[in-house]
């Protein structure tokens, strides 16, 4: 039987000193840019050229967005162990939709496909009531 495979690390090498301390702060702000790169002395705008231009600055991002909705998502999990209606409600609401859990209805075709609708516009030869018409039935 084959070894099984080292997992493999998470861990993406920043070598730009500025490039790591954004990540970094990133990390400690839950991924508020404005935040971290005040913290880092940058412009934001500089944080948003090196997504679009370091692929492994962009997945080191990517992962820090990740680490903040997994730390939202265990917040949430205390509130609804803890007996927070609130907290609990939320969840259904967004977790529990195919049980039911919405407050508006979303309709599909069958096994969530696209539905299609063809509306179809009918003109009358009703009469329209002019604004005149309008304000003098409402006057006394």
């Amino acid at each position: 039987m084959p070894a099984a495979a080292a997992p493999q690390s998470t861990e993406i090498n920043i070598d730009d000193p500025k490039k790591a301390a954004m990540i970094d702060a990133l990390e400690k702000t839950l991924g508020v840019v404005t935040a971290a790169a005040k913290k880092v002395g940058i412009h934001r705008t500089t944080h948003y050229l090196w997504v679009r231009t370091d692929p492994a600055y962009a997945e080191a991002v990517e992962q820090c967005g990740n680490a903040a909705l997994d730390f939202a998502e265990s917040e949430l999990f205390k509130q609804i162990k803890s007996g927070q209606v609130g907290a609990t409600i939320f969840y259904l609401k967004t977790k529990g939709k195919h049980r039911g859990y919405v407050e508006r209805q979303e309709f599909t075709g069958k096994d969530g496909a696209e539905l299609n609708l063809q509306v179809k516009v009918v003109k009358t030869a009703a009469p329209v009531m002019s604004e005149d018409d309008i304000v003098d039935d409402i006057q006394p």
